[in-house]
């Protein structure tokens, strides 16, 4: 399961609806090779599900995963930050054994 906190939540709703995307709509996170650590995390919109896609609500947001992404993020939380020290999505991942400075990639 990939769970968002509060802030996460507020600041996708706040860009789904900037976007003009209607409820059809769902957060899909994924992981990629490549970054600094040998994986980078990725996150867009999308309203179409695919075979083998896991999917999970938290908060009244639905969130999809494929498969292989599931394996490496099972159990991550989604926060959003806009302090001084950066702004933007952090993945809390228990799974990833190191992360890169910039917190966009990861290796487990």
């Amino acid at each position: 399961m990939v769970t968002i906190t509060d802030k996460a939540k507020s600041k996708i709703e706040e860009l789904m609806t900037g976007s003009g995307l209607d409820e059809s709509y769902f957060l899909r996170v994924s992981v990629k090779g490549g970054g600094c650590s040998g994986l980078s995390y990725n996150m867009d919109f999308d309203n179409e599900t695919q075979k083998g896609d896991q999917d999970f609500e938290d908060k009244g947001l639905k969130i999809v995963l494929d498969m292989k992404s599931f394996l490496y993020l099972a159990g991550t939380e989604l926060d959003f930050s806009d302090g001084l020290n950066g702004k933007g999505f952090n993945f809390i991942n228990p799974n990833a054994s190191r992360t890169c400075g910039c917190g966009e990639s990861f290796s487990v």
